[in-house]
């Protein structure tokens, strides 16, 4: 049976979490291979909300093992609080969450670059979350960040610390940001990283090694990946994009795995579009049908509540998802949304100063000059009661069907709701 990799076909916001809850009770292992606290998923069970931006969301099913992989950025505190809060929710990460060694800190001056950075940019800003991950990351490729593994040495954790802000506080005056970091700040923050590091010891591991041994024994792997393909560092609408690589191959990379253990890749997508932040956006709709989505959606970001940006089915991009993602299974969420909707359109080509393209433009820069070329569908009642394919009206019916047969790959699962349950299930990832 093979492992399975969940990977946003979108520009994140797809409803990963949701589905990474599902799978994750059949998963011996939920892994989060890359990103950091900038993504959030919003799960509800029971009528509870729970948001989690760095602990994998298998961790509400008692029997499953989570860990965070190498490939993430961990803000320490950010991990810390979560820990605390889902103990209060009866939920005990004790001996079932698990953090590589090899992962990366952001560290709060990475936070403050981050927003200064932002501010200097003015009307050109990329729309970050401000949490710090682009900083971290560069800092990592730079070979000058802390790992969770120098948590255990102090005086490295300050050798590491000092010499970056060193360099750092002439970067932040450069940002508008006119106050340099003093000798009570470091103290101060080298003092606080490493009394996280001694609160969060007992999680730290060598994910990589018990991953491949999981693997060996023949445990089911589920791999979780944040954000979305359209916002990878390398394939996404750069430089509008994240600071990781959101596609399915990275869970290699991000967990310590061989590409042989990564199995299947299913991709997630809304039935209509969404993005955050700056960028193109080709199906993006100004009206009051957009704001009807987005009320109907709850399309406000978990992680920092910004309205998303909301808009028609994109095939262009959906194709090129499945191309550089790997997609073979679709799961569709918030069907719902489209209830009670007269007519759906579906972007089904672009149009570049005259030429008509179905295909993903090789320059990024041209995705913001596309016409998108619309395709029109008749619209469906509400849906929120269907369990089976049979159930769903007969529109609604055709509209799943387009997609999976425009898009050439099958669909795995349905959302019709925002709880847990409110699926229609196809096949089974893990098995077909």
């Amino acid at each position: 049976m093979p492992n399975v990799v969940i990977v946003g076909a979108q520009w994140g916001d797809e409803g990963k979490g949701k589905v990474v809850d599902r799978y994750g009770a059949r998963a011996s292992w939920v892994v989060r291979f890359q990103g950091g606290n900038n993504a959030g998923h919003t799960l509800v069970v029971d009528g509870r909300e729970t948001i989690l931006h760095l602990v994998p969301s298998g961790i509400l099913h008692p029997d499953t093992r989570c860990a965070i992989g190498n490939g993430v950025v961990i803000d320490l505190r950010v991990l810390c609080d979560e820990i605390t809060a889902l103990k209060a929710q009866g939920v005990d990460p004790t001996n079932r969450l698990f953090v590589s060694y090899g992962a990366h800190l952001i560290m709060p001056y990475h936070r403050r670059l981050d927003l200064a950075r932002e501010r200097f940019r003015g009307v050109d800003k990329i729309g970050t979350t401000g949490r710090g991950i682009g900083p971290a990351y560069e800092d990592k490729i730079a070979r000058r960040g802390v790992r969770i593994a120098d948590l255990s040495d102090p005086e490295r954790v300050r050798g590491l610390v000092e010499q970056r802000v060193a360099e750092l506080n002439a970067l932040l005056v450069a940002n508008n940001d006119t106050k340099p970091y003093q000798r009570a700040e470091i103290d101060s923050l080298v003092q606080e990283t490493v009394e996280l590091g001694q609160e969060l010891a007992p999680y730290f591991a060598n994910v990589g090694e018990q991953l491949a041994k999981a693997s060996r024994d023949g445990a089911q792997i589920l791999f979780e990946g944040a954000q979305g393909v359209l916002l990878d560092i390398d394939h996404g609408t750069y430089p509008f994009v994240t600071s990781s690589n959101t596609v399915g191959s990275n869970a290699a990379t991000g967990t310590g795995l061989g590409p042989q253990h990564l199995g299947r890749v299913v991709g997630i997508t809304k039935a209509y579009t969404t993005r955050v932040g700056a960028g193109p956006f080709p199906t993006e709709l100004h009206d009051a049908l957009g704001e009807q989505l987005r009320e109907n959606g709850r399309e406000f970001g978990a992680t920092t509540g910004r309205p998303r940006r909301c808009g028609w089915l994109d095939f262009v991009a959906l194709r090129y998802a499945v191309r550089v993602a790997g997609i073979e299974q679709i799961v569709l969420t918030k069907l719902d949304v489209l209830s009670g909707l007269d007519q759906i359109s579906i972007c089904t080509g672009y149009e570049i100063d005259g030429e008509r393209f179905t295909t993903y433009p090789d320059n990024a820069h041209d995705v913001a000059r596309v016409t998108p070329v619309y395709e029109m569908m008749p619209g469906f009642a509400d849906i929120r009661q269907a369990r089976n394919i049979e159930d769903l009206p007969k529109n609604a019916r055709a509209y799943v069907d387009r997609i999976a047969e425009e898009l050439n790959v099958s669909l795995a699962l349905l959302s019709v709701g925002p709880g847990r349950g409110e699926d229609i299930e196809i096949v089974d990832p893990f098995q077909s």
